[in-house]
This record gives C-alpha cells, sequence and structure tokens, in this order.
C-alpha cells in the first residue's frame, strides 16, 4: 500500500510540474516581451536625454522633472485601471494599455518645447498605469504563492533586458539615423522603440486566455488539476482578504508600498541616469555609453533568476529581500567615490542592480499571500501606486543634485539609506504569513 501511494504522488508531482511548465512556456515569454517593450519605452528617455536636452533646452532639473511627470499619471490611474482589469479582462485591458502607451510613446518624438516635453510624459504615464499591477494580479490566477516567485523572476527579466538590450539597440539608433530624412536620432529612437508595443498590444487579443478556464491548450484535466491545487493554495492563506476594502485600507499594503517605494528610488536612478553617470565618467561614444549601461543590467537579469529560484526552493521570502537590500546599499554608496572611473563604477551599479533588482521578483510575490480577488488586484495597484512616486522624487532629487553640486554623490547616499530603513518594513512582515 506505502509503494503505491509513494508511486501515485511521484505521478501527480510529475503532472502538476508538467502544467505548470506548459502555461509557464504558453503565459511567460510573450509577458516577458510586452514587458520588456513597456520598461524599454519608458527609461529611452534617459540615453534620447543626451541629444534632445540641448535642441529642447531642458536644464538637469527640468529633465528630471519632465521624467518624473510620468509617474504622476501613473500613480493617478494606477488603481483604477486594475480594478477595470478584474472585471473587464486582461486580454482586453492589457491590449489597450499597450496601443496606448506605444502611440504616446512615438508620438514623443514630435515634442519642440519642455512643457511639450511634460504633458506627453504624464500622459505616457496615465496609458501604462494598471500593465505591472494587472500582471502580477493575472499570474495569481495560474500559479498557487509557493510558484510564484521563480514565475515572477521569469516574467519580470523583461526590465533589465529592457536595458540589455535597450542600451545598445538604442545607441545605434540614435547613431545610426541621426538625421535622416531630416529626424534627429533621439526622433527615430522613439518611432521606432514605440510601434513594436503597439504591435504587441494588438497580439495580445490572440495570446492571452481571460483565464485559465478559457484557455484552449489546456485539457479539461488539466483545469481540474489547476482549480484543485489554486483552491488548496487560498486555503492556506491566513485570514486572506478579498474585498476592495480589504485591499485598499490595509496596513500591510501600505508596508509593501514603502518597501516597493526604496526599490524604485534606486531602480530609476540606475535607469534613468546610468548613462549620465558613464558620460561624466569620461566616456563620450553614445554607442559605447549604450553598450556599457547594458552591463549592470545583465547582473540584474542573473541575480533576479537567483533569487526568485532560491526564494521558492526555500519557501523564504523575507532574508531574500533583507540581505540584497544591504547590499545593494553598500554598492551605491561606494560608488560614490569612483565617479570618475568608468570600469569601477559599472561594476559596483552591477553589484547593485543584482542584488535590488534581484529581489524585485521576490517582494513581488508578498501580496497574493495575504490577498486575493479584489483584495489582490485593489492591492497590488496600491503599493504600486505609493511606490512609483519614487519614480518623481528619484528624477527630482537627481536632477537637482547634478544642477547644484555637479554630483550624483548625495542622491545616491539618502537612496542607499532609504534602501536600509526599508528593510525594517520587510523585517516586520509576519514570517508566518509571507513564508509559503
Amino acid at each position: 500500500m506505502s509503494i503505491d501511494l509513494t508511486r501515485n504522488a511521484k505521478v501527480a508531482s510529475a503532472d502538476s510540474l508538467s502544467l505548470y511548465k506548459k502555461i509557464t512556456w504558453k503565459l511567460i515569454p510573450f509577458l516577458c516581451l510586452c514587458y520588456l517593450a513597456a520598461y524599454l519605452d519608458r527609461i529611452n528617455i534617459g540615453l534620447a536625454k543626451l541629444q534632445m536636452a540641448n535642441q529642447l533646452q531642458l536644464s538637469e532639473a527640468a529633465f528630471g522633472l519632465g521624467a518624473g511627470l510620468f509617474f504622476v499619471g501613473y500613480i493617478l490611474f494606477e488603481v483604477p485601471s486594475n480594478l477595470i482589469l478584474q472585471r473587464v479582462g486582461a486580454r482586453i485591458w492589457i491590449a489597450r494599455i499597450m496601443i496606448t502607451w506605444g502611440l504616446l510613446s512615438a508620438a514623443t518624438m514630435f515634442v519642440t518645447t519642455p512643457m511639450q516635453f511634460y504633458v506627453i510624459r504624464f500622459f505616457l504615464g496615465v496609458a501604462e498605469a494598471g500593465f505591472l499591477p494587472g500582471v502580477l494580479f493575472y499570474l495569481t490566477l495560474w500559479f498557487p504563492s509557493y510558484r510564484r516567485s521563480r514565475i515572477i523572476s521569469l516574467f519580470m527579466i523583461g526590465l533589465p533586458l529592457s536595458s540589455v538590450i535597450g542600451g545598445p539597440l538604442s545607441g545605434w539608433i540614435m547613431g545610426h539615423f541621426d538625421m535622416r530624412h531630416g529626424l534627429h536620432g533621439w526622433q527615430w529612437l522613439f518611432l521606432l522603440e514605440g510601434l513594436p508595443s503597439v504591435l504587441l498590444g494588438v497580439l495580445t487579443f490572440w495570446v492571452l486566455p481571460n483565464r485559465y478556464e478559457q484557455a484552449k491548450w489546456l485539457s479539461p484535466v488539466e483545469k481540474a488539476q489547476l482549480a484543485k491545487e489554486l483552491s488548496a493554495d487560498n486555503a492556506q492563506a491566513t485570514g486572506s482578504k478579498h474585498s476592495f476594502r480589504d485591499g485598499f485600507f490595509n496596513l500591510k499594503v501600505l508596508m509593501l508600498g514603502g518597501i516597493d517605494f526604496s526599490i524604485l528610488l534606486c531602480a530609476y536612478a540606475m535607469g534613468f541616469w546610468m548613462p549620465t553617470f558613464i558620460k561624466n565618467a569620461g566616456v563620450t561614444d553614445i554607442g559605447h555609453i549604450g553598450l556599457l549601461t547594458a552591463i549592470p543590467s545583465v547582473a540584474a537579469l542573473l541575480g533576479m533568476l537567483f533569487i526568485g529560484a532560491s526564494s521558492d526552493k526555500h519557501r523564504e521570502r523575507r532574508w531574500h529581500i533583507i540581505v540584497p537590500f544591504i547590499i545593494g546599499a553598500v554598492a551605491m554608496g561606494i560608488s560614490t567615490f569612483f565617479a570618475h572611473n568608468v570600469m569601477i563604477t559599472v561594476l559596483l551599479f552591477s553589484i547593485a542592480q543584482a542584488a535590488i533588482i534581484g529581489a524585485v521578483p521576490v517582494f513581488f510575490s508578498l501580496p497574493g499571500t495575504f490577498l486575493s480577488g479584489t483584495a489582490a488586484a485593489t492591492g497590488f495597484a496600491l503599493a504600486c501606486s505609493v511606490a512609483n512616486i519614487a519614480g518623481l522624487v528619484s528624477n527630482s532629487i537627481m536632477g537637482l543634485a547634478l544642477d547644484f553640486t555637479g554630483s550624483s554623490g548625495g542622491a545616491l547616499w539618502f537612496f542607499a539609506a532609504c534602501l536600509l530603513l526599508s528593510s525594517l518594513l520587510v523585517v516586520a512582515l509576519p514570517a508566518r504569513l509571507v513564508n509559503r
């Protein structure tokens, strides 16, 4: 009898692994590609700045304000967007998000004044609002909590890939197409990197089923197995919350927003300003800047895969966030002493990105451990809204620091300190709740 039970358990485990591999291959590569396009259209402004700032007469502070206004629109519409997604389904709403942000990103090529720059960045944020929390909520409908950290890391490698691919690609576009047909390199950059998002948005109608029950590529047996495993996982959630009120008026969600705020302070400082750091270190060729920008992003990609897999393997979340935070903060702080050394600057920011960005998938596995349904949709969006205030703060502080002191040192030390302080919020999350 015991031999039969063991054999049945092994067969069930193999069937479960096969099912999740199938779901992963059907969903994650496409979603990762979409996230790559999203983040590329968000941060390519950092490289475009090297040409457009002079032409539009943008100071460092003005550029920081414009880059940050993206997040004002993003924050205001994050929660409403995610609630609409839950109501109408991921396929229609994610497609809408991608098509509108792609068109607006491409339209940035027509900007001729600082005010136009501010306006288009604001509406780009409005258009993209809801994409990341929407996808994170969508994944909770397909994967139990103990598989999500690794799955989120696979989806979110689109973030570092946007720089790995986008840095060299953007540098090549700006150098190769400059003044082709009367357009500057930065104008070609927005056009050629905005249109793929529109095409991916159209493809979403055919690629993404709203729920697993609608997936034609899952058999009835596979759907029943998935329903059983998701139900069992939800039953393990201690005091799981379901309503809008549970997601919106929730101290733990606000704590998560504070933690993510510190992550994004650092991530956007590195994402938007890395080309400027490298240029200030002595590199002048825009193609070389694009290539060097990609190196820390490769490190971030590897960090995400390693930390996410380790967190799921050990079913431990908190220390898989705290330890990377400490390493990342130290690396960012030390980098301020080597601002004029290109190789050490790239090395230290590679360590910082591998640690800080590497912990992001683990962080985003946390809301689904105590929220579900409407509460999860609301909680994901609210945490992202609170956190994305960092986009405005980070870019504004960095721009002011460079304008008034000529150095990014003070801003980087401030961001590193915020990261260390947010580790205390991670400690405050109950291990019995999040370590699933």
